[in-house]
């Protein structure tokens, strides 16, 4: 189980992203301990305004624990995982709250800690968080029979394709699989020892190395969208530098996107939005079906959460009615009968959570089954247009290329990428 945390305020901006639906499948609030407020929003406002009396601006302390994908977790593991949490940081008895998402077949949850200690009045220290985390992440997989990912084993053997969350968003406004752009530009840096030879690995495929304004070396694809060079390749600046020297050479971000746009053709530019909109309307497809099992799956558990409340109010009358009152209630606390009755209420209630929990956890398990059906078609139809517009680009660059150096029968080659493209 991947486990990452951060220190952050906001309280109100957490709260909505915890609970925006529009970005999960379903939501879950599953536990709201040591606050006053019984909701998320209100529970963040009342931590923040606690922490109004220090001079603490990070008060919150939040935690996502991501299992692997192949792997069905109960909420008992996701729970366990958090007592270790809080048992390595030393936030035990903090106030917590816990929040259920799932999206795409998958199933994760956050935690967030007020770092408050209302009797002293004082923030938590969280010193060396991250590698506390990663020791509870490595134990979680020891202990549950899980295959340990490399970067668990070895910090040294982390996959170099991951991304930044602000990488992720760039690179899927352009359309782009951000791995796909690591991948390439890591692959470039291999082959090369040079920046000339640098430079030719990257056009290959339909990158362009530039003269960055701040960052030194840039790089940008056909449609002139900047990447910090030193972030997809996952080195310092210092390494970049010693292989490749300086970018004095280089034209300059806005020269290179002149010289892109000139040689970037309609026909061209028409066959790469024909290339998208095709994936598109396929993709269309699986978001109507997705769409509609969601609805399906969540009035399911709507019926489901009825039915156990209904189940639980009733039981709680009939113990209740077990109680004796009055003078007879007064009779059995003297003969000890009315603690046998409460202890036997409470033993019966038990059984009953235990109950409705297991029925939840059967519901969720098979409709994450269902859902995990249709995300593998997703996910393999993704695959195909990532394999293709890499195929697309890697023509595209040949294309430029050629056209940099000839221009006379850059129409014939025109024609001739047209033909292939269509086919």
């Amino acid at each position: 189980m991947i486990i990452k945390g951060s220190q952050r305020g906001s309280g109100a901006n957490l709260a909505a992203h915890l609970m925006k639906i529009n970005d999960n499948e379903h939501v879950r609030v599953h536990e709201i301990r040591g606050f006053a407020s019984d909701n998320l929003h209100d529970a963040f406002k009342e931590a923040e305004a606690i922490s109004l009396g220090t001079k603490c601006q990070q008060y919150l302390f939040s935690v996502s624990l991501n299992p692997p994908a192949s792997e069905s977790v109960s909420v008992s593991i996701f729970e366990g995982a958090i007592r270790q949490v809080e048992d390595q940081l030393g936030m035990n008895g903090q106030p917590r709250a816990i929040v259920f998402h799932e999206k795409e077949g998958r199933r994760h949850a956050h935690c967030v800690w007020s770092r408050i200690d209302a009797d002293t009045m004082t923030a938590k220290q969280l010193s060396f968080f991250k590698n506390k985390l990663q020791s509870v992440s490595r134990e979680l997989y020891l202990e549950n029979g899980w295959k340990l990912p490399n970067g668990l084993k070895s910090p040294s053997e982390r996959d170099p394709t991951n991304f930044t969350l602000a990488e992720w968003q760039q690179a899927k406004r352009q359309g782009i699989d951000p791995r796909w752009l690591k991948q390439s530009a890591q692959e470039a840096w291999q082959c090369s020892d040079d920046s000339k030879a640098f430079a030719q690995a990257m056009h290959h495929n339909g990158l362009f190395l530039a003269k960055g304004d701040r960052r030194g070396f840039v790089a940008l694809d056909y449609n002139g969208e900047i990447y910090a060079l030193s972030r997809l390749l996952g080195i310092k600046n210092k390494e970049l530098n010693a292989r490749l020297g300086k970018p004095d050479g280089l034209l300059s971000v806005e020269e290179t996107r002149t010289t892109i746009a000139r040689r970037m053709t309609p026909i061209i530019r028409g066959h790469i939005d024909e290339t998208r909109e095709k994936f598109t309307s396929e993709l269309a497809k699986f978001a109507k079906y997705r769409f509609e099992l969601t609805a399906l799956h969540r009035l399911a558990r709507s019926k489901l959460e009825t039915r156990q409340r209904k189940e639980w109010n009733a039981e709680n009358l009939e113990r209740a009615a077990r109680l004796p009152r009055g003078l007879r209630g007064l009779w059995h606390r003297f003969t000890d009968n009315y603690q046998k009755i409460r202890q036997a209420n409470e033993h019966e209630a038990s059984k009953t959570r235990l109950r409705h929990a297991d029925e939840y956890q059967k519901l969720v398990d098979k409709q994450l089954n269902q859902r995990l059906v249709l995300q593998t078609r997703i996910t393999k139809l993704r695959n195909q247009q990532a394999h293709q517009l890499r195929s697309l680009r890697q023509d595209i660059a040949r294309f430029l290329s050629h056209s940099q150096t000839s221009p006379a029968p850059a129409r014939n080659r025109e024609q001739t990428l047209s033909l292939k493209l269509k086919r």
